[in-house]
């Protein structure tokens, strides 16, 4: 169903929406912690040696009563360093933390709190780990290096487990935490991923990472109260993902003034959907693909511009994306619920989620296309009630020969990014294809190709 009247959720989600964001706001991008520096060079560090044990040792010391412990002095070579409460490790600049190139150096963490992320990934290695800590922080105006290369990490593309890649940074089950300030590079796998964090604040980070597959920018799941500002991330896969595999909700989050770009998806929930999603703010963002892939392993065009989806049981709701800036993706929109239902061994599968009351507002882009937006439901459990208000987006036409709707399958069991349709062709509109959804409401709405395309602009279908 398609009409132009704004229904009554759209007006009260915004209230609700914008009294969040205010409080949001008011959190400062700052450590307000204990000011006492400790520097592993007074632990033994020696310039050009592995210093994990040094800078763990001033970790500790900080911990005591809390400090801050200071890299200063040019390159700090580390592996595995354990965060504890009450300490900031502050990279200062022209100082860089480099990962060790050396898998030894990384021992495994297993978390104590079992999740899908375990199971599912089996990833448990990383350079900073933090786990059931208050009051943390990473900040600076240095780099933190992850060396990440295939000569020095190497392993294939996979949704699964990435052994022998380690996540720069991993944060579990933490409250207060701050990361702020620094450059973060060449992670052999995803940059960073706090799970279950209450209080995240995330501010002013740039992040570069393309040097290996699995390539993500920031992946926040399972957290609560969450600010992201003035961050930029360019990413060889999902640039900003939030995803459910705590199994937790992820509540209250405001992202604004940043650019997410990506040879992925710039924007995403998912696929990991086991926990609910729900009073999200994102505005006045620039999202989309690469200008170029440094990388040389993937693409620079994104493959959506916003991915949300639910695949294991979460419920998506209260999402308002507003004021941004979209280019160079083959699919500005993509919205998928579907019945994969991963769950930890022994769970009971918990049957499709939901996608509902979500809002676009005022989004602008060129360069995008051809394949198009496209929202598919599933006959038992269709999306509901999505509002797409003042969006022109500019992209590029398609030439070839197109199926009908109905020729097209459900794309049951597909791993769901927006590209699962390539093996049919592009979706059957240019701009907007709809099945199994209810509430579409489409208020200026308008896609135009730079040239000709013989797809429709809009295609719904009756059911």
């Amino acid at each position: 169903m398609v009409n132009r009247q704004t229904p009554q959720w759209c007006e009260e989600m915004k209230k609700s929406l914008l009294a969040m964001a205010g409080g949001l706001e008011k959190r400062e991008c700052r450590w307000t912690g204990a000011e006492t520096r400790f520097r592993p060079e007074d632990y033994g560090y020696e310039p050009g040696t592995v210093g994990t044990r040094a800078i763990q040792q001033a970790i500790d010391a900080a911990a005591e009563n809390g400090g801050i412990v200071c890299l200063e002095n040019g390159e700090y070579l580390s592996g595995t360093l354990v965060l504890r409460s009450g300490v900031c490790l502050y990279i200062g600049p022209g100082a860089c933390l480099k990962a060790s190139t050396d898998l030894r150096d990384f021992p495994e963490m297993h978390a104590k709190r079992l999740t899908v992320q375990d199971t599912s990934m089996g990833m448990h290695q990383s350079l900073i780990f933090a786990e059931d800590c208050e009051h943390v922080a990473l900040c600076g105006e240095g780099v933190l290096d992850g060396q990440g290369s295939p000569d020095n990490f190497p392993g294939e593309e996979t949704a699964q487990g990435t052994p022998g890649r380690p996540f720069m940074i991993r944060m579990i089950d933490c409250r207060d935490v701050l990361v702020s300030g620094l450059t973060m590079k060449n992670s052999p796998c995803w940059m960073q991923n706090y799970l279950n964090c209450d209080r995240l604040t995330i501010c002013g980070i740039t992040v570069r990472n393309h040097a290996n597959y699995n390539n993500d920018g920031m992946d926040i799941d399972g957290c609560r109260d969450v600010l992201i500002r003035h961050c930029r991330v360019t990413s060889g896969d999902d640039a900003l993902c939030f995803k459910g595999a705590s199994m937790r909700p992820l509540e209250r989050v405001l992202v604004e003034d940043c650019d997410f770009y990506s040879a992925c998806n710039a924007v995403k929930v998912g696929t990991d959907t086991q926990g609910d999603f729900r009073d999200v703010l994102i505005r006045r963002c620039r999202i989309g693909g690469l200008a170029e892939d440094p990388s040389g392993l993937k693409h620079a065009c994104a493959d959506s511009g916003i991915s949300l989806e639910s695949e294991d049981g979460g419920t998506v709701e209260r999402f308002w994306l507003e004021d941004i800036e979209m280019t160079r993706v083959w699919s500005p929109f993509f919205l998928r619920l579907e019945n994969r239902g991963r769950v930890r061994p022994g769970d009971p599968a918990p049957g499709p989620g939901a996608i509902r009351q979500v809002r676009f507002d005022h989004i602008r882009g060129t360069g995008n296309g051809p394949r198009g937006s496209y929202i598919l439901g599933i006959p038992e459990a269709r999306i509901r009630d999505i509002l797409f208000r003042d969006i022109e987006l500019r992209q590029k036409p398609y030439t070839g020969e197109v199926r009908p709707a109905a020729e097209y399958p459900e794309f049951t069991g597909l791993y769901p990014d927006a590209h699962m349709i390539d093996g049919f062709g592009p979706a059957p509109a240019y701009g907007l294809w709809v099945r199994h959804a209810d509430g579409i409401v489409l208020d200026w709405y308008r896609i135009i190709p730079d040239g000709e395309d013989s797809r429709p602009g809009i295609v719904m279908e009756a059911e």
